[in-house]
């Protein structure tokens, strides 16, 4: 017998304490899983991520323990909340404050942190966890979640300071409220309770209250309104454009394209909302007709704010007039800034298309702003998001009027609030039976992921072309 016969005889090389025998061959197929797909479809490894989580938070907030009477919660109630919760949304189906334990509160809470991350920015962390390092796709997936805001080799120091900043910017809105809560007659340990449930809501723009009368009780009250506001635009305007302003602080000239643009745009939409909807509602006895001018002022500001992502609310929606509800569609759809806790078409889509029909009103053969031109690239993405976004919306809407039966101006509130992120509601959702809710839960799903990972798509997959057809102009317009 050869020497090459008697081999199978021997002993096999591997032992119990392999690694890959011993139990740990699971955490090799996910790193091997999470690289194929970061290496093949980038869009495809945001949604596998965030579906995940949301599944997640779904079987959380499905145990007995976390309901307040210490039975599960159905499934498409457990559903809707965590996806609601992951994507920054604020709608409800039960109340926050009396359907959910203590345990159930803080589910929903780390929920809205995890969830105000992004879906690329998890992406890019899961591969991180995985694979204890980014590569060059991870760290390209990285870098496109946070608006390519910095070189290639500094996406992980980029990734680390996304999230100090988002902990920092919390940690300070809490402090400012706690003390508030204390002096309103709240124990102790629930003010803090209550400062940092409502930090983490406002920075992520989600909107969810632990009380059950959310936040109306301070409708006065400047020491809740103001961090509440100040928490929600800063979490509207992107972390991009927080680390340039940190970076640079105000020195206008040393910011980049994207940040001039989110900022401005950002501000012109605050100040309009607020004038539209302060004289749209000056006369409504139903919401601020009978308050004196500080109070209209200030429920006017708050509305504005929040309207375009925070989902707080200090009047009813059902109150307020046709026209106010409109506007909030309008605000809603609009949302906040690109790689930000907001939702909505974002702020620089709604830029760049007004700037593209200026040129084109013009005759400009570029589109020019702040000594920039603008690609077409940058465009044809804006055009797909608005396309998307709407498509999405009214696809959505007519589910709901067919299951529903409501008015059309609910519907279509509730469905751009979904859409957007926003949490604002007509109480709709609450109303709506199983098939609706599930309707609802996936409209915020491809709301928070949908137009961003669109837009990455488009953006990752670039390719050079070795020809090109005659060209030929239709008619348009």
């Amino acid at each position: 017998m050869t020497e090459r016969q008697s081999r199978p005889r021997n002993p096999p090389s591997w032992h119990p304490a392999d690694p890959e025998r011993d139990g740990l061959w699971i955490f090799t197929r996910l790193r091997d899983f999470v690289d194929d797909i970061a290496n093949t479809s980038p869009a495809r490894l945001a949604l596998t991520v965030f579906a995940s989580v949301c599944l997640v938070f779904t079987f959380l907030l499905s145990l007995p323990v976390a309901s307040a009477t210490g039975t599960g919660t159905p499934i498409h109630q457990a559903l809707f909340t965590a996806v609601s919760a992951v994507c920054v949304t604020g709608l409800t189906v039960v109340s926050t404050a009396t359907h959910w334990s203590f345990f159930g509160q803080l589910v929903i809470m780390v929920g809205i942190f995890v969830g105000g991350l992004g879906t690329l920015t998890l992406a890019s962390l899961l591969a991180l966890m995985v694979s204890k390092k980014l590569g060059v796709r991870g760290k390209l997936i990285a870098q496109e979640a946070m608006n390519n805001a910095g070189r290639l080799g500094e996406v992980g120091t980029l990734l680390r300071i996304v999230i100090a900043t988002s902990v920092v910017i919390e940690g300070a809105l809490a402090l400012a409220m706690i003390p508030r809560f204390i002096i309103l007659g709240e124990p102790f340990w629930e003010s803090v309770w209550h400062g940092v449930f409502y930090s983490i809501s406002s920075f992520n723009n989600a909107g969810f209250t632990p009380h059950s009368d959310g936040i109306v009780p301070y409708e006065t009250d400047l020491w809740i309104l103001i961090p509440l506001m100040l928490g929600v635009f800063l979490g509207s305007l992107g972390f991009p454009v927080v680390m340039v302003l940190q970076q640079n602080g105000l020195n206008w000239k040393k910011w980049n394209l994207h940040t001039k643009l989110t900022i401005q745009v950002s501000f012109i939409l605050l100040a309009a909302g607020a004038v539209l909807w302060g004289l749209m509602e000056w006369d409504n006895v139903r919401t601020i007709g009978n308050m004196n001018l500080g109070d209209k002022i200030t429920h006017s500001l708050f509305a504005s704010v929040m309207t375009r992502s925070g989902g707080f609310n200090l009047v009813e929606q059902n109150h307020m007039e046709s026209t106010t509800m409109l506007l909030s569609d309008a605000l809603m759809f609009a949302g906040g800034g690109s790689a930000s806790t907001a939702g909505g078409i974002k702020v620089t889509t709604i830029a760049v298309m007004f700037l593209a029909i200026v040129a084109e009103a013009r005759g400009d053969a570029d589109v020019k702003v702040y000594g920039r031109t603008i690609p077409q690239g940058a465009m044809r993405v804006a055009i797909s998001v608005i396309v998307a976004g709407a498509t999405l919306v009214s696809v959505s809407a007519f589910l709901l009027l067919q299951i529903s039966g409501a008015s059309l101006d609910r519907v279509l509130f509730e469905t751009i609030s979904a859409f957007a992120t926003v949490g604002l509601s007509t109480n709709l959702s609450a109303e709506l039976p199983p098939s609706g809710v599930y309707v609802l839960t996936a409209l915020m799903f491809a709301g928070r992921v949908g137009t961003v990972t669109l837009a990455a798509g488009l953006a990752l997959r670039q390719r050079s072309q070795l020809y090109h057809y005659p060209e030929e102009r239709p008619i348009i317009g």
